[in-house]
């Protein structure tokens, strides 16, 4: 059985799922990230692939995947970083990138070599649903990986159960219409769109991500889906912080 669809099943609430960027603050950093993120109790991690035009993210994101690049970070580097981590965590992983440099890896090759490190899943925002119906289905499920869609309040109840029908894992819950970025707090409206789709009973558990960033918005988060993604609030310590040690720290303090 897919890791994420092990931990869903043995974990139904208050699940951490936490976003780096590969090669980010340092071009050798990211298996120390995910050792540390794992050895303080993280549930599932979110890998970030850089790529010099991250649409859906915000600056701080954005300040990252450029540092990484210039670091020299690439797939390649990626794939041969990742070739023994389950040596060393058993904790689910997904693969977050963007299109394009999925593309020029070969979507094929991509996936294969992802599923060869142990990669659990794949988050690829730009991604139409129809191309992945088209395209990248059939891939995936060949090489056993979960292909996770991203919803807003914008997408609409067929597409949300279209999603819900045909991927794997988990849906995630983008909590407004905008890019990646802490918040303090979530607005009324993210909180009527939170129940919305809690009161649909889809069949996959949602995990809710963008303005996750303090204890008052991962419960909120926790209250109305299975749990919650921080990205952009991590990716600032590491950038802050002395350390990897230091930055985890930080983080599990923000949210308890």
């Amino acid at each position: 059985m897919n890791r994420i669809d092990q931990l869903f099943d043995k974990k139904k609430n208050n699940i951490l799922s936490i976003f780096f960027t590969a090669g980010y603050p340092r071009k050798d950093d990211t298996v120390s990230i995910i050792e540390s993120l794992a050895e303080n109790g993280v549930d599932l991690i979110e890998i970030g692939v850089p790529f010099s035009d991250p649409l859906a993210d915000g600056p701080v994101i954005q300040s990252a995947s450029t540092q990484s690049l210039k670091n020299g970070m690439s797939v390649k580097l990626l794939f041969g970083q990742l070739a023994d981590i389950r040596q060393r965590v058993s904790v689910p992983l997904i693969l977050m990138g963007y299109l394009n440099p999925i593309i020029q890896f070969g979507a094929e090759r991509y996936f294969k070599t992802a599923a060869e490190c142990g990669i659990d899943g794949l988050i690829i925002p730009d991604l139409p649903f129809d191309e992945y119906m088209e395209s990248y289905k059939e891939i995936a499920e060949r090489y056993g990986l979960h292909v996770v869609m991203l919803i807003t309040p914008e997408t609409s109840e067929e597409r949300i159960r279209l999603i819900d029908e045909n991927t794997g894992g988990f849906i995630y819950m983008v909590s407004s219409a905008s890019v990646t970025g802490a918040k303090n707090a979530f607005s009324d409206a993210n909180l009527a769109y939170f129940r919305r789709i809690n009161a649909m009973q889809l069949h996959h558990p949602r995990l809710i991500g963008f303005g996750i960033s303090n204890k008052v918005t991962f419960d909120a988060a926790c209250e109305e889906a299975s749990g919650a993604i921080i990205g952009s609030k991590f990716v600032s310590l590491l950038g802050t912080e002395n350390s990897i040690g230091e930055a985890v720290r930080k983080l599990m303090e923000a949210i308890r």
